[in-house]
Order: C-alpha cells, then sequence, then structure tokens
C-alpha cells in the first residue's frame, strides 16, 4: 500500500536523516581533529617533528635547539617563503646507536589552478646524531634549513 498523497514517505525521511547525521559527524571531524598528536622529543621522529615545526611557524631561534653545532657552521642562504605552503609527512625512521636518518615527504601547493590546486611532492632525509644522549639535526632537506646567524662576507 502506497502512501496517501501530500503525505511524505516516512522511509524517505528516514534516510535523508541519516544522511544529514552523517554530513554533520563528517564536518565536525575535519573541523575539530586538531594537530596530530606530538611524537617523543627523545626519539628521532620527534626531534624532526618539533624542529620541522619550528622552521615552519618562522622560530628559527626555536629551530636552533634542534641542530648541531656543524650544521649551525655550514649554513647559506635560504628563501623562507619556500614554507608558506609546506606540508611535511612522515615516511621512515632508521635508527642506530649514534645516528638516524628521518625520511619525509614534502608537499608544496602553489596557489589555485583551473584544474584544482597545483601540488608537487619530493622526498627528503633529516640525518640526526646523538650528542650527549640527545638526537640533533646534522643535516636537513633544503626546504627546512635553518640560518641562525647571518652570513657575513669576508
Amino acid at each position: 500500500m502506497s502512501a496517501p498523497a501530500g503525505r511524505p514517505d516516512r522511509i524517505l525521511i528516514v534516510i535523508l536523516s541519516i544522511i544529514a547525521g552523517l554530513v554533520v559527524l563528517a564536518l565536525a571531524a575535519v573541523f575539530f581533529r586538531g594537530q596530530p598528536e606530538p611524537l617523543a622529543e627523545d626519539t628521532p621522529a620527534g626531534v624532526v617533528q618539533r624542529y620541522a615545526a619550528a622552521v615552519l611557524d618562522g622560530d628559527e631561534a626555536g629551530a636552533t635547539r634542534y641542530l648541531t653545532e656543524s650544521s649551525n657552521r655550514q649554513c647559506g642562504p635560504v628563501d623562507r617563503t619556500a614554507t608558506d605552503s609546506l606540508r611535511v609527512t612522515l615516511l621512515s625512521t632508521t635508527e642506530r646507536p649514534e645516528s638516524a636518518d628521518v625520511h619525509v615527504v614534502l608537499s608544496v601547493s602553489n596557489g589555485n589552478g583551473p584544474f584544482g590546486n597545483p601540488e608537487y611532492e619530493t622526498e627528503g632525509v633529516f640525518d640526526l646524531v646523538k650528542v650527549n644522549s640527545k638526537w640533533l639535526v646534522k643535516t636537513a632537506p633544503w626546504q627546512l634549513t635553518v640560518c641562525p646567524e647571518p652570513l657575513v662576507k669576508p
């Protein structure tokens, strides 16, 4: 038996209500998910996470806390605008007793294009060493290199 004309079908209302509820849940998950959980600071990946976050936030003084002394001396000029649209994703970590390699994917978006957001990805490697039982960044991908002191020309 069909529903009388002018009276909405209850099944249709239930289905639309379920769909609306799922849309609301999906939007809530997107808008309220927050930042990723910080990794342990005594791990190579945790050091890289904090170093990269400091560089992306423009906090070069904070980033230098995670650098070795020798990496401060091997510094060259860096284009800060390169970090405006940079996203860093952890791929893997290889840890040895006194050194570690942290492999990341660096994604850069370049505004809006006619077919969506043009983006390119490249892999990078952070080399870390253990200094006084603390992990420090020896080398970083060029996009995330920090020069704490300006270079002086002779």
